[in-house]
């Protein structure tokens, strides 16, 4: 290390040394006056107002005796049986748990992929892709040359069988069990007529539900069989949301709660809506459980698969709210040090919520109560303190003089 930093690193030691011993000492300042050095730089070195005309407080009390002489206000700051000063706050009531926020995903309130009933190849496609389709609308149609053969053979069967068993009851030359199975013949024939016209049916592709049609898959020609999926519809007039809620909020959610929920493609847009469902198991590993809402989308702004964040409001619970330099601990835990009637009290508390402003305590403590929360390492048990800014009887007294 260079020398010139040696020498600044001592002569600072040196001042902070004097300053400590002069402030400490109550002969200090006498006997630096008495030495030659003048009574403004001791006072200085205190750094108290009194310094300036007495050669400091520290210094008149060694003169009388070791305390006695001291002023009002700073003698009573240091001896063991007086006042301490303290800055103190008023106890405030925070309120926890009274509000949900969560990032959940939205998905349409009806969704369904549409798939044909049968196998065969796409002859015709009825719709395209965003296009609103109502339940029961044709989206697209098999090839059925074949199944409308086999409805018309089932209907020249029925006409047949129908006049067959209409003969055999007219008249009387046929046995009652010729025309019982000529009736039985004719509910088959009726039942293979039933038959083929569903068949035939199933070539229609037809929309179960009402909504938007989505990228439509396929092109006329493909060959599809029921497990091909044609196209995706949505009925996105609700969105439902699923969230996951900390186990705390299990009892306090119930269906039909309002919600808000909040897009990030619609920024600073709020989507009203409700609880729809609450799922009825915690999951184990998360300790959270599963709530889902539905939003209303009048507009048809939201999609489905879009993240929402979910907000919820409940009355919540109250509790004291103290500033945190106030919470100090000891060998039994957290305590502050609470101020009646200029005299200290060691109050327990115990913590709920740390925020960056406040800490949110359970503890026997109400709104408006005084607590310390600076100067707090002198402060004893039942000890006196004096509260910073405020006047005592002594001040009042010579300001009314």
């Amino acid at each position: 290390m260079p020398l010139w930093k040696q020498l600044a690193i001592s002569i600072a030691l040196l001042f902070i040394g004097l300053c400590s011993w002069v402030y400490f000492s109550p002969g200090a300042g006498q006997a630096l006056v008495s030495m030659g050095v003048p009574q403004s730089v001791v006072g200085l070195v205190a750094a108290t107002p009194e310094a300036e005309g007495q050669g400091g407080p520290r210094a008149q009390a060694g003169g009388q005796g070791g305390g006695q002489g001291q002023g009002q206000g700073q003698g009573n700051r240091r001896g063991g049986g007086q006042a301490i000063l303290v800055a103190t706050e008023a106890v405030a009531i925070g309120v926890v748990n009274d509000r949900l926020s969560a990032i959940g995903d939205g998905e349409a309130v009806e969704a369904v992929t549409v798939m044909p009933q049968a196998s065969g190849m796409l002859d015709e496609i009825l719709v395209s892709s965003g296009q609103k389709v109502s339940k029961g609308d044709i989206i697209a149609r098999l090839d059925r040359e074949e199944q409308v053969i086999l409805r018309d053979q089932a209907a020249v069967a029925l006409r047949s069988a129908k006049e067959k068993a209409e003969s055999y009851r007219n008249l009387q030359s046929f046995s009652r069990l010729d025309v019982l199975d000529a009736q039985i013949a004719e509910e088959q024939a009726q039942l293979q007529l039933t038959t083929a016209e569903l068949n035939l049916k199933r070539r229609d592709i037809i929309a179960p539900i009402d909504g938007i049609i989505g990228i439509v898959g396929v092109s006329v020609g493909d060959n599809v069989t029921n497990s091909t999926p044609i196209v995706s519809l949505d009925n996105r007039s609700q969105l439902l949301v699923d969230f996951w809620a900390p186990e705390r909020f299990a009892a306090a959610v119930t269906p039909g709660m309002p919600v808000e929920a909040r897009s990030v493609s619609r920024p600073g847009q709020v989507f009203q809506g409700s609880v729809e469902a609450v799922d009825s198991r915690v999951d184990q590993a998360s300790r959270t459980i599963r709530i889902r809402a539905k939003i209303d989308n009048p507009d048809d702004v939201l999609r489905a698969g879009m993240s929402f964040n979910v907000v919820m409001r409940f009355p919540g619970d109250q509790y004291a709210a103290v500033n945190p330099l106030a919470v100090q601990w000891d060998g039994e835990g957290s305590f502050v040090w609470q101020i009646v009637d200029n005299k200290s009290v060691k109050t327990r508390v115990t913590i709920v919520q740390r925020n960056s402003d406040q800490i949110l305590v359970d503890a026997s403590l109400k709104e408006g109560d005084v607590v310390a929360v600076e100067g707090l390492q002198r402060v004893r048990e039942g000890g006196t303190v004096e509260v910073a800014g405020v006047p005592q009887d002594g001040s009042e007294e010579v300001a009314a003089r």
